[in-house]
């Protein structure tokens, strides 16, 4: 028993110092392994990147002031039309029949009035001779007067019907192309509280408009002029090219997000572009060409405290400019501790600056050197290591 106990612990001991060598000794024979990348000359975005609608520059709803029946329909879907050109045509039957009845409405008001006329100048006339009295005469100017008016109001009435008859004949108000039909041969449609929509025209698909919704923590940066790239789902490898025309102050809140319509002008001369898509849009906010950049990723690396002495110790000394042929040299820069020219490298050269902008998204994968542009001081800087 007391044997087997003692070759017990002793294996016991042997596993604690394997696992004792194993990991402190593969611990510190471990190589630390850097991943470098070329500083290069370039071009750095700053972008705002959201959804939008594309739509027509203007469309138009076609419809109908007057209730009826299509009895014809002369354009359909992605028909090309003109001002003035027909549309469709409702049933005349029944506007026409309350033509008539009107234009008779007219005849008797008009019978009345020479009816009264005629019964006014004979009391004239016995008045003057003495023959009637004032209060006959009177009542006969009362009378001529009250089927006159009775004569407008039918003319009137008749005026309206004739209205009414023409817009049983549709025409289309502007020129462009038929995007949307929205009847058939033998519909019924009804004008009673609203006019029903029969077609929606497009008056230019050449030119189109792009509707983005921003949200409102980056609208401050959108401005009139700026240039934008989009992409929609049907060609997915190609961008197309627009510019914003408009910021619209009116705010839309969905799920209590607050968003901002932006309008953007968009060229579409070869028609790929079609209304209704959907498109990613990245709006440029500002640009700067051929800077020095360094990857964002080098600038959020900062090594263990363990290793800052080998840094130091087998860094060689910093060279006193990036490569201005844009080669892309590679620069390993000692820490502000270090001794020498070290901490003047890293006072100097040594620090990059990050855009504090950037975050606002479609940052650019790499950031600028040198200092900031605007001239403003940032205390978002990074060092590169």
């Amino acid at each position: 028993m007391k044997k087997l106990r003692f070759w017990a612990i002793i294996l016991g001991l042997v596993i604690v110092v394997v696992v004792a060598w194993y990991w402190f000794g593969s611990s510190a024979n471990s190589k630390v392994v850097y991943r470098t990348d070329k500083v290069d000359r370039g071009t750095i975005l700053v972008s705002i990147t959201a959804t939008g609608t594309l739509d027509a520059d203007t469309t138009v709803d076609v419809g109908t002031q007057v209730s009826g029946t299509i009895a014809k329909l002369y354009a359909d879907f992605n028909s090309v039309v003109k001002k003035g050109q027909l549309l469709a045509q409702l049933d005349p039957t029944f506007l026409q029949a309350n033509v008539e009845q009107q234009q008779a409405n007219v005849d008797r008001a008009q019978a009345s009035v020479d009816d009264a006329q005629r019964t006014y100048k004979r009391t004239s006339d016995l008045f003057a001779k003495g023959l009637a009295a004032q209060s006959d005469l009177d009542a006969a100017t009362t009378a001529l007067q009250t089927n006159q008016a009775a004569l407008r109001q039918a003319q009137a009435a008749m005026l309206g019907s004739k209205v009414n008859l023409q817009y049983a004949t549709i025409y289309s108000p502007i020129s462009g192309v038929v995007i949307s039909r929205n009847v058939d041969v033998g519909q019924t449609v009804a004008a009673s509280l609203s006019a029903p929509t029969l077609f929606q025209i497009a008056n230019d698909l050449t030119k189109m408009q792009l509707q983005a919704s921003i949200d409102e923590a980056d609208i401050g940066s959108v401005k009139v002029g700026q240039h934008v790239t989009f992409r929609v789902d049907a060609y997915p490898d190609q961008d197309f090219v627009g510019s914003v025309r408009q910021v619209r102050l009116a705010p839309v809140t969905t799920q209590n997000v607050v968003t901002y319509n932006v309008i953007i002008d968009v060229s579409n001369p070869d028609l790929k572009l079609m209304p209704g898509m959907t498109a990613t849009v990245t709006v440029e906010v500002d640009r700067r060409d051929d800077v020095v950049r360094v990857p964002l990723q080098a600038l959020r690396f900062t090594p263990p405290n363990v290793q800052l002495a080998s840094v130091d110790q087998s860094s060689p000394a910093p060279a006193a400019d990036p490569d201005s042929s844009g080669n892309g040299r590679q620069h390993h820069w000692r820490d502000s501790t270090g001794a020498g020219g070290g901490a003047q490298a890293a006072e100097g050269q040594g620090r990059w600056r990050q855009r504090s902008d950037s975050a606002h998204g479609g940052q650019a994968g790499q950031v600028a050197a040198g200092g900031s542009h605007s001239g403003q001081k940032s205390a978002n800087f990074g060092r590169v290591w």
